[in-house]
């Protein structure tokens, strides 16, 4: 399987910003996760997509031996510094060279969105063992906060046409971009249970700065060329300087839900 071009080159040039400019997850997510699922000493978890870590590192947290996939190698890399203890594999959601029936859960947070959903299904159900589990995490954008939702409208309106997408917010359930993906799991309905879901507000305190990054570490803006890539920031910093909320020097709250979908084998 291949990487999508937006992931392979964008996450290769910005896995550094990447790491600094995005939020973690709750800890009662991860604890609420971690009883469905369950994770615990003796168990072992997939993090498919796994990105620099930012769920991996919370999955380790629950005692269970945690597995990362990631196609991108300074993702992997950054991963691997930051976290030694976890062993990184190289692979996709669809071919994660992997062994049959080696998982208890698998996990993909902030990734799905990217995977051919029917090739990453069969892998999932090739990883799991009898009555395992799948979960999906997001975390997605309130926005009912007006300057988020101008932050938001450069992102989508400076997407590619065959850009994945996540879900664009909790709210709009399976509606929108990205939000198609329960209906991977009405076509298999047979091997699968029902989807369970929870969702916690994730206020990120970050800078106005970072805010900018976290814009320009998305795959499709990373990937352009530097007067592009320029071009955007200035529009950014426009928006942002255009509303109360961001016209600051000091910390803003950037609002987040963390969305977590879980559904069992069997």
């Amino acid at each position: 399987m291949t990487v999508h071009h937006a992931a392979g080159v964008g996450y290769q040039r910005a896995a550094g910003v990447y790491e600094r400019s995005r939020p973690s997850y709750p800890l009662a997510a991860v604890a609420a996760l971690a009883d469905a699922l369950p994770l615990e000493a003796g168990r072992t978890v997939v993090d498919l997509g796994a990105g620099t870590g930012k769920f991996t590192r919370l999955l380790a947290l629950t005692g269970a031996e945690v597995l990362a996939v990631e196609p991108v190698r300074e993702m992997r890399e950054t991963l691997a510094e930051l976290l030694p203890g976890v062993a990184v594999n190289a692979g996709t959601a669809e071919a994660t060279g992997l062994p049959d029936g080696c998982a208890d859960a698998v996990v993909a947070a902030q990734s799905w969105h990217w995977f051919d959903e029917r090739a990453a299904l069969a892998e999932v159900e090739r990883l799991l063992r009898p009555a395992g589990t799948l979960a999906l995490v997001w975390n997605t954008y309130d926005t009912s906060v007006p300057w988020v939702r101008d932050f938001q409208d450069i992102y989508f309106r400076l997407a590619p046409r065959d850009l994945p997408s996540p879900p664009l917010t909790s709210a709009l359930g399976d509606a929108g971009p990205g939000g198609g993906w329960r209906k991977a799991f009405e076509a298999r309905a047979a091997g699968w249970g029902e989807v369970s879901e929870r969702h916690w507000p994730n206020p990120y305190t970050t800078t106005v700065a970072d805010v900018v990054e976290r814009m320009m570490s998305s795959s499709h803006i990373a990937v352009l060329e530097p007067d592009a890539q320029a071009r955007v920031r200035a529009e950014v910093e426009a928006v942002l300087g255009a509303h109360d909320a961001t016209r600051v020097s000091g910390a803003v709250e950037m609002p987040y839900t963390t969305d977590v979908y879980w559904v069992r084998r069997g």
